[in-house]
Order: structure tokens, then C-alpha cells, then sequence
């Protein structure tokens, strides 16, 4: 088969990828173990990776996965922005789990520190910690698709549960509590 030929089935095999990949959703849709918000990570079950950041005003002092992991109880990290419509969003949701005492971790995610802070001045700082990823290098680590991103990390330091989008009041009760009630 020459070149020509195949540039003509190019099309005919894209086609034919997505109709089974369209066929697979649809197979796991009629068995109800399709969740269209779902973004896997490879990360569940692993120990979180490694890093150290600094300080993020207006709390000027950052924190390590080393911390993370000494803390001896599970730690809920989050990656938000000033920029972040939906971490604005998410905001009263976190400010409610820190209030009931949840260790909630802010990282913030590629921002200018100035607007960081004018952000948690205005909304409220939930954060018991708070580190700066400036660089995004731990957000790539971590396997982050956009802020805000939130990770439950265990007392061992292994990640149990991932969270892309704004934290709710239904994802709090439904998954985010029985998670903490469970590795706590």
C-alpha cells in the first residue's frame, strides 16, 4: 500500500477509535460505572510526591510533603488561584471544612504572590498552611488539569482521594467526610 492509501485511511481509523471509545462509554453508562466528572489519577493509593515550597503571604512560612506527612493525620491539600473564577466559588466550602477543623493545605498555583493575598484577604483564609507553586512543577508532580484541584492525603502520606473542580456542600458530605472519617 503506498503513502496516498494511507493518508486515506487516516480518517477512517480516527473514525473508528472514537466509535469504540464512544462504544465503551456507553457499555460502562448502562453498567453504571461511567461518571463523566471523573479525571483518574494515577497517584490513588501512592504515596504523594515529593517537595518542599515556600511561603505564601500572608502566611510566609510554606511547607513539604516531609510536613505534610508529619502531620499525623490526614491533610486535605488544595491548589487554587486568585485568577480561579471556580476557586472563588469553592471558597465558603473550604472556610466551612477548616471552621469544623479539617487540616486543609493551600497551595497557590502559578500566581502573583500580591494577588494571592488580596484573594485570601477578600474571601477569608481557610489554610492552616500555605505554600506558593509558582514555578507549577509540583502541580505537574501532583498531575494537576486546573485549579482549583483538591488531594486528601493520608496520615502515611499516601493519596486516597483526588478531587478536580470546586469542593460542594454534596461533595463534602457524601464523599469528602466519609473519606476523613475513614483514614482518620
Amino acid at each position: 500500500m503506498n503513502r496516498r492509501n494511507l493518508l486515506l485511511l487516516a480518517p477512517l481509523a480516527v473514525a473508528g477509535a472514537a466509535g469504540v471509545g464512544f462504544y465503551a462509554a456507553l457499555e460502562r453508562m448502562r453498567r453504571g460505572t461511567f461518571d463523566p466528572h471523573s479525571l483518574p489519577s494515577p497517584l490513588i493509593g501512592k504515596p504523594m510526591p515529593s517537595f518542599v515550597l515556600p511561603g505564601q503571604a500572608p502566611a510566609q512560612f510554606g511547607f513539604s510533603s516531609d510536613e505534610v506527612w508529619a502531620a499525623g493525620s490526614p491533610v486535605l491539600i488544595n491548589f487554587f488561584a486568585s485568577w480561579c473564577v471556580p476557586c472563588a466559588l469553592e471558597h465558603d466550602e473550604l472556610m466551612q471544612l477548616a471552621t469544623s477543623g479539617v487540616a486543609l493545605w493551600g497551595i497557590a498555583y502559578k500566581d502573583k504572590p500580591e494577588a494571592a493575598a488580596g484573594f485570601l484577604q477578600e474571601h477569608g483564609n481557610p489554610f492552616a498552611r500555605l505554600a506558593a507553586d509558582r514555578t507549577g512543577r509540583t502541580a505537574i508532580d501532583f498531575g494537576v488539569y486546573g485549579v482549583p484541584e483538591s488531594y486528601l492525603i493520608d496520615r502515611t502520606g499516601i493519596v486516597r482521594w483526588r478531587w478536580a473542580g470546586p469542593i460542594t456542600p454534596a461533595i463534602t458530605a457524601d464523599t469528602l467526610r466519609p473519606l476523613l472519617q475513614q483514614f482518620a
